[in-house]
């Protein structure tokens, strides 16, 4: 995707389905009534958000948001994890143990804007908005991840170097919350300007005020944001 990983891309009614490279999505090759067994089964894959079989299917499919969902994916940033690549507006499949290992093993991700401006700085925000779940996100916004001085010579590369302020948490949604969002918004810092944290926010990463961050430091709107949606990997 996007240069990072090579994909191949299902032909089906559904534009938004993703196979993972030919290495992990090898599917034998079928006739008669297999292909009609197998035409059924993704048939019925296409009606389950999110579903992409089983840890250990052979099979991975990633797919992408819903419209509505995508709206907030703006500005090409890609967000890389190892194995799947970037994970953009898209769901997290559980094949492969990939939502486990997202929740479990993974470091930061890279973050990549082919288009940041060499000699600027930016800001990186990474957001839970559903803690505890969608339905009441009593603790909206849990802070996951916050870098500021990020230069864009970095951001070109996916190189997330610059004064951490959060260190990286991985998503870890409870049993039975449904999908989580995990939102990355990228802002352009003003020039000479340093950005910190009060105390009452260090101590707490939950219910963190957003728009008042953002207000108190002038960052403006967000020159790129994404998001990739995922729940528990025992659900």
């Amino acid at each position: 995707m996007r240069g990072w990983t090579s994909r191949e891309t299902i032909s089906t009614a559904t534009s938004n389905l993703r196979a993972l490279p030919r290495s992990c999505s090898a599917v034998p090759r079928t006739s008669g009534r297999m292909k009609l067994l197998w035409a059924a089964l993704v048939a019925l894959a296409l009606l389950l958000p999110g579903a992409r079989g089983s840890e250990t299917s052979r099979t991975c499919i990633f797919q992408s948001l819903s419209e509505s969902e995508r709206g907030f994916c703006r500005g090409d940033l890609e967000v890389i994890y190892p194995e799947v690549g970037d994970v953009s507006c898209s769901y997290i499949p559980k094949c492969r143990g990939y939502r486990r290992r997202l929740s479990r093993d993974w470091g930061p991700p890279r973050v990549r804007l082919p288009w940041a401006q060499k000699n600027k700085k930016y800001v990186l925000v990474m957001v839970d908005p559903d803690a505890p779940n969608r339905a009441k996100p009593l603790h909206r916004f849990w802070r996951h991840w916050l870098v500021t001085d990020i230069l864009g010579s970095d951001l070109r590369v996916g190189r997330i170097k610059g004064k951490v302020l959060t260190d990286y948490s991985r998503p870890r949604p409870s049993r039975y919350s449904g999908y989580h969002r995990y939102q990355f918004r990228l802002y352009r810092q003003p020039a000479h300007r340093s950005i910190s944290l009060s105390p009452e926010e260090q101590d707490s990463l939950g219910t963190w005020d957003l728009k008042d961050f953002v207000e108190d430091f002038h960052l403006g709107h967000p020159v790129a944001s994404t998001q990739f949606l995922t729940k528990n990997y025992k659900d």
